[in-house]
């Protein structure tokens, strides 16, 4: 039995889906499985990562487990693991563990890596940079408009694809790359004007790039995530304008696949930046 937790996030939901095209038996913990929406094959529990009284029952007969990093509150979870027999523990961490200057979510990733190290269990890391999911937050723009106001317009990143992300996640689980971690990227750098022209190009209209400053920017997120958070991926973004994006051939080393192109990640997605109707 394979568990997969924060299963109904961008890679989780893919995890259990490729883990049952593999033919393994998956379960998968969500604080509300009512609401899951998960393939048919999957048993779903009520679970939380951050309430250990939930996780004895989703580990009963548990053998290898994909882990999503909630910060603070893996201990309970490897701990009560390792009692019920777990062997080999998936964590999805960050690319930003491998940068030379700290940061707050570089640091926030790291000690989830430690604890699962620490643990005595078999684990890998899978080490992801910038999601092209992340670009789903222009998909309120879209569908207003055909502007998409972001700042550093010009900054490249190498974006990966959420299945590809999973993809990697399921071939160690199922063969075992005990005590790797696999640093991904996408195939091509790409700007943020870049991508939005292909967006355009996926839904059959001319969007068009418009830049934000910096403190309005801000402002917006920090109603979505903490002010270290914020302050980090601007000034990542900052630091990308007018520079290539590193791409790394660790999802074909890993899948025996290429990974797929943004492009193809915007045509699969194109009813989200639609007009819903």
């Amino acid at each position: 039995m394979i568990l997969v937790t924060g299963a109904t996030g961008n890679v989780g939901r893919n995890v259990v889906r490729q883990l049952l095209d593999e033919g393994e038996k998956v379960r998968a913990i969500t604080r509300h499985p009512d609401r899951a929406g998960l393939p048919d094959g999957v048993e779903v529990l009520p679970g939380d990562l951050t309430r250990p009284e939930t996780l004895p029952a989703a580990l009963h007969g548990v053998e290898r487990a994909f882990l999503f990093p909630v910060f603070g509150s893996l201990g309970d979870f490897l701990r009560i693991g390792k009692e019920a027999g777990l062997q080999h523990v998936v964590l999805l961490s960050s690319g930003a563990v491998t940068f030379p200057a700290p940061s707050w979510i570089g640091d926030r990733h790291l000690e989830c890596e430690r604890a699962v190290e620490e643990s005595g269990l078999s684990w890998t890391h899978v080490r992801p940079g910038m999601f092209m999911a992340n670009d789903l937050d222009w998909a309120a723009q879209t569908a207003d408009g055909d502007v998409v106001r972001a700042p550093y317009g010009n900054a490249a990143a190498a974006p990966i694809d959420e299945r590809d992300i999973a993809a990697v996640a399921v071939r160690a689980l199922l063969d075992r790359h005990s005590g790797e971690a696999h640093l991904l990227s996408g195939p091509e750098s790409l700007t943020q004007i870049e991508r939005v022209r292909i967006l355009g190009e996926a839904i059959g209209r001319p969007l068009r790039f418009e830049e934000l400053p910096r403190e309005q920017a801000r402002e917006h997120l920090l109603g979505l995530l903490p002010p270290q958070a914020v302050d980090f991926m601007l000034d990542m973004l900052a630091s990308a304008v007018g520079r290539t994006a590193q791409v790394l051939p660790t999802v074909e080393q890993v899948t025996g696949r290429p990974p797929y192109t943004y492009a193809q990640w915007a045509a699969h997605h194109a009813d989200d930046f639609r007009p819903r109707a």
